[in-house]
């Protein structure tokens, strides 16, 4: 456990969401905190200076001063700080510790713990687990890297029985001692290494999700991953697997889900069906597996878990179907930022896609789509910074055309797309070169798609 001692110093990178969460932990402990921020002062939230304000605290902002780091005790950066930043460098130089929010949580979460990280899918699979245990009339706290730090449940743990976190490799990696009752590794493919410098070093930030686990708590990997599955031994008392190989605990099958596990020294097993449900997609049967087996490790009724299933509702952005438009289907799946998400998107919409991709690069390689791009695009239509890489990439297997706007690229989609295809959002980038985040990508491609049906309807068209 990470000590906090009154008048201990503590400073704290950022004030994003996490970090306001942080400095209200830390100064409910008796710390003194300073804060450090990029951003000049004018564009700091007002709510957040009013509060640093009250509680107390410093603020440096404009930029990062080493002079922070006199007499300090701890540095806790935000899940986004760069941890080859100068002033993270020096602290560890000076043998200041260096931790993230999920290190200070560490051992005073409470109840039992279920973790969720991977590439693609932690959202839909933790938003999942934590409807399926209020199915099964449990009190949940869902949050981490979605919605509300895990701090917050930390300072006001109310009558909270099971707590479901989504974590990023960011906060995985500065997270020592976080030891979840049941872990998940969904899947791993190649993403923030712009960040992490290194598919190694993501790997890695990745697998600490399992490194502080005992043999008394569970662990979680998806069986179709072939990085997952290298990973190294386990400590976890339980292992548990997922996928559409016929060994896995949890088996996607053509309509649902197929459970055959011991669980609790009992052989269960168990169908799930999810044909009339919004996770009948092949993607999001793989997220219905990962769920269900934690749901049951801990106790939720099989019936309650098909309730749970039947009425859960996609987070947005995530293979969103947003309509039909002369037998043409259209799907928003901005969230799909990194190469991987972006195979398992086009395995779920069959033969005949066309692909809208593009944004700013992460640093991700793109040839790892070259296999999924020619068996499921018929044209891709790219934008955005990251055009002529895709192009460069892609362009010798598939017909390419450049859109200079979401608009534009739906547009042109559209002129390429025949009854019974598909037209998909999943632009395997992020989207700060057009867009304030993933979500507003979404909700543009979303009206130009509706101005395209309302269009059809002006003209008669159906």
């Amino acid at each position: 456990m990470i000590r906090i001692g009154k008048g201990q110093k503590c400073v704290v990178i950022g004030l994003g969401v996490s970090g306001l969460a942080t400095v209200r932990f830390l100064v409910e402990r008796g710390a003194r905190v300073l804060v450090t921020e990029a951003l000049e002062r004018h564009r700091i939230d007002q709510d957040a200076l009013v509060l640093l304000e009250e509680l107390g605290v410093t603020l440096e902002c404009g930029g990062h001063t080493t002079g922070c780091l006199r007499d300090a005790d701890l540095l806790i950066p935000g899940p986004g700080v760069p941890l080859d930043m100068e002033l993270v460098v020096m602290a560890r130089r000076q043998g200041i510790p260096v931790v993230g929010e999920l290190a200070l949580a560490a051992d005073r979460i409470g109840p039992p713990v279920v973790a969720v990280t991977g590439s693609n899918g932690k959202t839909t699979v933790t938003s999942l687990i934590g409807h399926l245990l209020e199915q099964g009339g449990m009190k949940v706290f869902v949050g981490g890297n979605i919605g509300t730090p895990v701090l917050e449940h930390v300072r006001r743990p109310g009558d909270t029985q099971v707590v479901v976190l989504e974590l990023s490799s960011f906060q995985l990696e500065i997270g020592q001692g976080f030891r979840p009752d049941i872990g998940l590794l969904l899947n791993i493919s190649a993403d923030h290494l712009e960040r992490h410098g290194s598919m190694e070093r993501y790997v890695a930030a990745k697998w600490k999700v399992f490194a502080a686990q005992t043999n008394a708590d569970a662990a979680i990997l998806g069986l179709d991953d072939d990085l997952v599955m290298r990973g190294p031994d386990l400590a976890a008392g339980m292992v548990f697997h997922f996928g559409a190989d016929p060994s896995a605990d949890a088996r996607v099958t053509d309509r649902g889900v197929s459970l055959a596990a011991v669980l609790g020294g009992r052989r269960l097993e168990e169908e799930y069906d999810l044909a009339d449900t919004s996770l009948a997609s092949r993607v999001n049967r793989l997220n219905a597996a990962a769920a269900i087996l934690p749901a049951r490790i801990l106790g939720c009724p099989p019936d309650a878990v098909r309730a749970g299933l039947a009425s859960f509702r996609l987070p947005p952005h995530r293979m969103s179907v947003v309509t039909e438009v002369g037998g043409v289907t259209y799907i928003d799946d901005s969230k799909g930022t990194n190469p991987g998400a972006v195979a398992a998107a086009l395995a779920s919409c069959g033969n005949n896609v066309v692909l809208i991709a593009g944004g700013r690069s992460k640093g991700d390689d793109f040839s790892m789509l070259k296999e999924p791009v020619a068996r499921h695009v018929k044209h891709l239509v790219v934008l955005g910074e990251a055009a002529g890489e895709l192009t460069a990439q892609l362009g010798g297997l598939v017909d390419v055309v450049q859109a200079g706007s979401m608009r534009d690229a739906v547009c042109r989609a559209a002129k390429l797309a025949r009854p019974g295809d598909t037209v998909l959002l999943s632009p395997a980038c992020a989207s700060f070169d057009m867009f304030a985040s993933y979500a507003r990508r979404g909700e543009v491609f979303q009206d130009a798609v509706n101005a395209l049906q309302q269009r059809r309807d002006r003209l008669g068209e159906g």
